[in-house]
């Protein structure tokens, strides 16, 4: 028997799933860098990129230096999660988009996650002016785009 979702987009089937607010990610934002142990910060990136490959979301990471901002996002491209696009914003620099593997993904977002280009990690309230870097998962439609 042929299923009636033969016809549906990847997107569709994720759609009629799980609305938005109600989403095992909807909530996933945090601060970097955090303040966990390593094993914590791979357990983070690991269920973020569950979350990439089964669901119409994805990853982005704002850093904020003084003058500057910077956005990646990673979105996955294939069925299985071990391609990802990746899309570099840079307030200065343009746009920028490439194609990666899973494990070039994980390894980036848990440098982003360990290392901060805060000026002041430690003291975020004594750095005028700078917000701290972030990370969180949102809707696809809600990434920023050129």
């Amino acid at each position: 028997m042929i299923s009636e979702r033969t016809g549906e987009t990847r997107s569709e089937q994720r759609e009629a799933t799980t609305s938005d607010d109600k989403a095992p990610w909807a909530s996933l934002e945090v601060t970097a860098p955090i303040d966990r142990d390593y094993a914590s910060v791979v357990s983070l990136v690991e269920c973020a990129l569950v979350e990439l490959t089964h669901e119409d979301v994805g990853a982005v990471f704002v850093s904020r230096q003084i003058g500057s901002t910077t956005r990646t996002q990673y979105v996955a491209i294939d069925e299985t999660g071990e391609r990802f696009q990746k899309r570099y914003v840079d307030d200065r620099l343009g746009w920028y988009e490439t194609t990666i593997p899973r494990r070039t993904v994980r390894d980036e977002l848990i440098t982003q996650l360990r290392l901060s280009s805060f000026p002041m990690a430690e003291h975020p309230r004594e750095a005028p002016g700078c917000e701290p870097d972030t990370f969180a998962v949102k809707p696809v439609r809600d990434l920023h785009t050129p």
